[in-house]
């Protein structure tokens, strides 16, 4: 079963880069006593998730932050040390927090996982996003395709806030 508006995210960890390298954070860390967005992309540099998804946050960062928000976080099923890039790559780095959830662990707790084997990607992450006030989704968009953003895009999440 899928997370839904009123839940609590359960209980995860991610992994970050760091100026000292790896570190892991946990839910708790990232969402309690603040709010957040949080978007989700099948894959960091998949042509949807950086050309379109990524870049949509980046440009409203300011905006999306002038409403209250606290932080912007990205998650993939990546290792940390593609999200490091990615984030380098896109100048989303100390901008935005890419999370990776190499293992699909939070994907697969949240019952938003994708299966990609057939693409030759394995379990991925659906394409969302959400709005989380301290650890509760209180907005979510999900996309009902991944090659599309717009349903979970910067634009819907400025709408919801």
């Amino acid at each position: 079963m899928s997370i839904k508006v009123g839940d609590r995210l359960p209980e995860a960890s991610f992994k970050i880069m760091t100026a000292d390298g790896p570190a892991e954070v946990t839910t708790a860390d990232i969402f309690s006593g603040r709010t957040v967005v949080l978007f989700a992309v099948p894959g960091a540099f998949t042509p949807t998730c950086h050309r379109n998804h990524l870049p949509g946050f980046l440009e409203n960062e300011r905006a999306i932050k002038a409403k209250g928000v606290e932080t912007i976080a990205v998650v993939s099923v990546n290792d940390v040390f593609v999200m490091d890039a990615w984030a380098k790559s896109t100048g989303g780095e100390g901008r935005i927090t890419f999370l990776a959830d190499g293992s699909a662990n939070f994907a697969k707790a949240i019952g938003l996982e994708l299966d990609a084997t057939a693409g030759g990607l394995g379990i991925r992450s659906k394409r969302y996003s959400m709005i989380v006030k301290d650890g509760v989704v209180t907005a979510l968009n999900v996309e009902d395709a991944p090659g599309q953003a717009t349903v979970s895009g910067a634009a819907a999440i400025l709408e919801a806030l």
